[in-house]
């Protein structure tokens, strides 16, 4: 069997995986809170994300790149990675050239950046001038055969392109690790696996160095109390149902940041393809590592939640059109784009006054 069929059995058989998993986590969505304020300061947001996950936090930070302060991408291309190859459908490109391209061919950081300046030109997406104050974290490992490291490669060059300079990126591809974010976790996959949950034990805090990567120096991470990881309804944040999204999302507020008047930042974690809570529950938001340091930070950490579809049965957040109106003109990359426009009001929502 060659690589090419290898790749569609594997997408068939994680695609019938998931539907069968996908109504196991569902009932927790029925009594789902709405999200509160806390007051936050949404002028220190930052984002971070696996896989599909690290797609999705590339585009909303150069989508929203005047309103953020940083990125940790893992495993993940550079912003428009589908849409960069215009003689093929994006979804199409996403499955292929933007995971593990054949041949001498792949995304460009060159062509990245171009059709961010004419989207940026077209007020679809903030200016671009924006992405040269980011502090930006990019992570391939090199055992990680689902998205190659050349792929991965083009998003510290897309961000020094754009003017960030060299001491605000921080890329690591030398780390024997397969497809995962990683942890210091005995109780998580074996570091060079790339099979479900995603999450690796590759002996130390991803999260945690991607956070303190962004922001600086950081207080050590602390116990986190589970009853901080509080579950929402989404449905609020998608009023005209077109962003795909799960019923439930997830937010760790520290302890601190519950205090009126706490102006904590607000870190935005998003999960990867097969990690969303209808295929895992609250795995990934409470075994990421993300909390603990947040906790001890005043960081308030988002986990919003892509919902599991006939167009979308691995629970991928959209990086190539399944949410656009027309699948012809995808708009998944703007302000605009139903889940990067959905997610915006959540952070929003986090920094009105609490009530």
């Amino acid at each position: 069997m060659n690589e090419w069929a290898l790749r569609r059995t594997a997408w068939r058989w994680l695609g019938c995986a998931a539907l069968l998993t996908a109504g196991i986590f569902a009932t927790r969505a029925l009594h789902a809170a709405p999200l509160h304020g806390y007051g936050a300061d949404a002028t220190h947001t930052s984002v971070s994300g696996l896989s599909s996950g690290a797609f999705m936090a590339a585009q909303f930070d150069v989508a929203w790149s005047k309103h953020l302060v940083g990125a940790g991408i893992v495993a993940g291309g550079p912003f428009y990675c589908a849409g960069l190859f215009p003689l093929s459908s994006p979804a199409s490109v996403a499955q292929t050239q933007c995971m593990n391209p054949t041949g001498n061919t792949g995304p460009r950081a060159q062509d990245a950046l171009k059709a961010a300046r004419k989207f940026a030109a077209e007020q679809r997406i903030d200016d671009v001038s924006g992405l040269a104050s980011q502090r930006v974290y990019v992570f391939s490992g090199t055992q990680d055969h689902i998205v190659a490291t050349r792929v991965v490669a083009q998003v510290p060059l897309f961000y020094k392109l754009a003017g960030a300079p060299d001491d605000h990126i921080r890329y690591i591809d030398n780390v024997a690790a397969g497809h995962g974010l990683i942890t210091n976790s005995g109780v998580n996959n074996t570091c060079t696996l790339s099979q479900p949950p995603f999450i690796n034990n590759c002996g130390f805090e991803q999260s945690q160095d991607i956070l303190r990567w962004i922001y600086g120096k950081l207080n050590a991470p602390t116990t986190a109390p589970a009853g901080n990881l509080l579950s929402f309804d989404q449905g609020a944040f998608d009023p005209d149902d077109k962003a795909s999204l799960g019923p439930t999302g997830y937010v760790y507020v520290p302890t601190a940041c519950a205090q009126p008047g706490s102006a904590c930042r607000i870190h935005v974690a998003f999960h990867g393809c097969l990690q969303n809570a209808q295929k895992i529950g609250d795995l990934y938001a409470l075994s990421t590592g993300y909390n603990e340091i947040a906790e001890s930070n005043r960081i308030i950490v988002l986990y919003p939640q892509a919902g599991t579809s006939a167009k979308n049965p691995l629970g991928c957040w959209d990086f190539w059109g399944y949410t656009s109106a027309d699948p012809l003109k995808p708009d998944f990359y703007s302000k605009n784009a139903p889940q990067i426009a959905a997610v915006m009001r959540m952070v929003k929502r986090l920094s009105d006054r609490a009530r």
